[in-house]
């Protein structure tokens, strides 16, 4: 069948990367990108950290508008998808247009996470998800004194930092051990526990919040914790993860589980239609499992695997998952997944580079690294799908070196 128009829902970065993409591709039929949101494409990423310093919305824009009218890109901004018809091939929008697709793509992404917590709704707790939030969050922090975060993730911690060194009063509430307990090692959740409080914010573990309100004895808002402990502030940030956007997608049938189900042509249980980013639950290249990645990385590979697969170019996702996060002066970059992993080693470099390197049964899966670009680029090189496994004693021979090793395996390739 002949793909004359193709329609993609979400206009984020994955949904940005799959029209640029097909064009790239040489697809030169009808592309529609249909957002709710208002305005040009942008980067989600430096909201919670440039963007909340200097409000500078081209900085953050994906492309200017030129770029859509020159690459025949129809953009339909601010209006929701409401239904997809599955039979007939089309989609219909808030708007109450019913537009026709040869192939969709759903680049619906994810939202907010709202935990069970009594009075969660208060107008003093915000979330930051959109340019919208980190507009209305960036005027609220200029007036506040104290701050209260509720999460200790990348976001969570990236506000927290850009808080702090606006000089406000920053305590962050985490219902896990430590921070950042879904995606880095033991030693890298220590390491970024010693910048925050290095730093001045005070950080509290082992309690969920329970309840929130606007009666907070010094401030506009309490925090309360299941031990009886509160904190009051200004403001309440709720960061405490995200949901996939599968409901648009399950309501016509489609297989989903925590995300959109994907194979590994990132193709749903209808022929006609792709899901990538956020909203997708694809098998993970290593271990076959299904995963959920939210990573502007991931989501963007996505795209171009589903570009080259509508343009008679398949080929399977098997792109290495890396992710990174701006703290302060720290910059955390993570090469590979953790699954199944069971050891880890801890090399401190010049300065204030920092290195975890993890295993499962002995073989190297992921790499962590804080301010050392070079050993996190030679770690995505060498986990990269079909590299050679590295074991531990292969490092060990090498002092947990990457560099060193990649060259002793360059040069035992040319004997």
């Amino acid at each position: 069948m002949a793909l004359d128009k193709i329609v993609i829902v979400g206009t984020g970065q994955g949904g940005f990367q799959a029209a640029a993409s097909l064009r790239q591709e040489g697809y030169e039929g009808e592309i529609t990108m249909i957002g709710d949101e208002a305005g040009l494409p942008y980067q989600r990423p430096p909201l919670s950290k440039a963007y909340m310093k200097e409000a500078n919305i081209e900085r953050i824009q994906l492309r200017p508008e030129n770029f859509y009218t020159q690459n025949r890109i129809n953009l339909v901004d601010a209006t929701r998808v409401e239904q997809i018809d599955r039979a007939e091939r089309a989609v219909v929008t808030s708007a109450g247009d019913r537009i026709a697709y040869d192939h969709l793509i759903l680049a619906t992404g994810a939202r907010n996470a709202v935990t069970p917590i009594k009075g969660i709704h208060e107008e003093r707790v915000f979330g930051l998800r959109s340019m919208m939030d980190a507009d209305h969050l960036r005027s609220t922090l200029e007036d506040a004194k104290h701050v209260i975060i509720i999460g200790g993730g990348f976001i969570g911690l990236e506000f927290a930092a850009v808080a702090r060194e606006m000089g406000r009063e920053v305590v962050v509430l985490e219902a896990a051990s430590r921070l950042m307990e879904r995606a880095v090692s033991p030693e890298m959740s220590s390491h970024f526990e010693r910048i925050h409080c290095d730093r001045g914010t005070m950080l509290k573990f082992g309690q969920p919040v329970v309840e929130v309100s606007d009666e907070g004895a010094y401030r506009p808002c309490r925090a309360r914790l299941a031990n009886g402990d509160s904190f009051d502030g200004d403001f309440i940030l709720l960061a405490a993860g995200v949901r996939p956007n599968q409901e648009l997608a399950a309501a016509t049938g489609l297989s989903t589980a925590n995300g959109i189900i994907v194979n590994q042509l990132l193709l749903t249980s209808d022929a006609n239609i792709s899901a990538l980013g956020d909203c997708a639950a694809f098998p993970d290249p290593r271990t076959g499992e299904l995963i959920r990645l939210e990573s502007v990385q991931a989501a963007s590979d996505h795209a171009r695997t589903i570009a080259r697969r509508l343009t008679g170019k398949p080929a399977a996702y098997t792109a290495l998952p890396w992710f990174w996060s701006d703290q302060f002066d720290a910059k955390l970059q993570i090469a590979g997944l953790p699954s199944g992993a069971d050891k880890s080693f801890v090399r401190k470099g010049n300065g204030d580079e920092y290195c975890v390197y993890r295993f499962a049964e002995n073989k190297l899966v992921c790499v962590e690294t804080v301010n050392s670009a070079r050993e996190h680029m030679t770690a995505r090189k060498l986990l990269a799908t079909g590299s050679e496994p590295v074991f531990w004693d292969d490092l060990k021979q090498v002092g947990f070196e990457l560099a060193a090793l990649m060259k002793r395996q360059k040069e035992m390739a040319s004997t």
